[in-house]
Order: C-alpha cells, then sequence, then structure tokens
C-alpha cells in the first residue's frame, strides 16, 4: 500500500516537473517573440529579403556624372594611357558605382586610331567629388586627340 502510493508521488512529481518545465519554455518563447517584434526584427521572409539587398534604382548616370575640369592622359612608364579624372556625382539621393566608360583616341583629320570599353573601380555618393585615375590601353602612336565619356553604372539609394 505504501509502495503503491509511492510510485503513485513519483509519477505525480514527474508530471508535475513536465507541466512546469512546459510553461517555463512556453513562457520563454513567447517572450523571445514579443521582444523581436519590439525591436522589428520580426518580419516577413519577402520583406527582408527586399531590405538585405538594395533595390534596383533606375538612374541617370549620363546625366548626373560629370567631370569637374577636361580629363587628362599621359602616357605611364609602361607605355599604357593613364587617365586622370575629377569626377562629381550631382545628384541629389543616388550613389553610383560600377562606373563604366568609353575611351576613344584619335589621330590626323579626326581618323579613330582605337577605342576601349572598361570599368572604373570608384562608388560616388550623392553630390561626392572624387579623383579618378585609372589604366587604359596601349599608348597608340601618333595620337593627336583623345575623349572619354560615361556610358553606365549602377545607381542605388
Amino acid at each position: 500500500m505504501f509502495e503503491e502510493q509511492q510510485v503513485e508521488d513519483q509519477q505525480s512529481n514527474r508530471r508535475g516537473m513536465i507541466v512546469v518545465i512546459s510553461i517555463v519554455l512556453v513562457l520563454a518563447i513567447v517572450g523571445t517573440l514579443v521582444y523581436l517584434d519590439s525591436k522589428g526584427d520580426l518580419t516577413s521572409s519577402s520583406a527582408s529579403a527586399s531590405s538585405a539587398a538594395p533595390a534596383a534604382v533606375k538612374g541617370d548616370p549620363v546625366k548626373d556624372l560629370h567631370f569637374v575640369s577636361e580629363p587628362t592622359m599621359v602616357k605611364d612608364d609602361s607605355g599604357a594611357a593613364a587617365w586622370l579624372l575629377d569626377l562629381r556625382n550631382e545628384s541629389q539621393t543616388l550613389t553610383y558605382s560600377h562606373i563604366k566608360f568609353h575611351t576613344t583616341y584619335g589621330g590626323a583629320n579626326q581618323s579613330v586610331i582605337a577605342q576601349n570599353d572598361g570599368e572604373m573601380s570608384v562608388t560616388l555618393a550623392p553630390g561626392e567629388e572624387q579623383n579618378v585615375q585609372f589604366k587604359d590601353i596601349q599608348y597608340p602612336d601618333n595620337l593627336q586627340w583623345f575623349r572619354v565619356n560615361i556610358t553606365s553604372a549602377d545607381a542605388s539609394q
């Protein structure tokens, strides 16, 4: 009789312990969810995915990116055409990166000797101005004129 009562008491103690542990776990989970929700960390996966990656923004880098002064180009020690630019982002809201350019090298009678496309490793925030240097193709022989144009860039806010 005493043994049956001890077995029932042990089973009752186990059930009581399981109930207490379950309540503590539920309270911990609910508390965590309330805390995350108050911080704004609890959002749908599509919303968090869109905020993690910058939204694709359509900018006009040809209009927004300007040369502050006339670009210069010199022949460096390796024989490459080295460009020196003062570039300014006139946009008030967009940052530009991966700025692509087109260079044209000319000779006598406005003839085109060589052309090249490339990308500047620079990022310009809204209103920012930077001195940019990059190497292009080998400096052409009989060069009389040269030109560089911005062709495209990635825009972000």
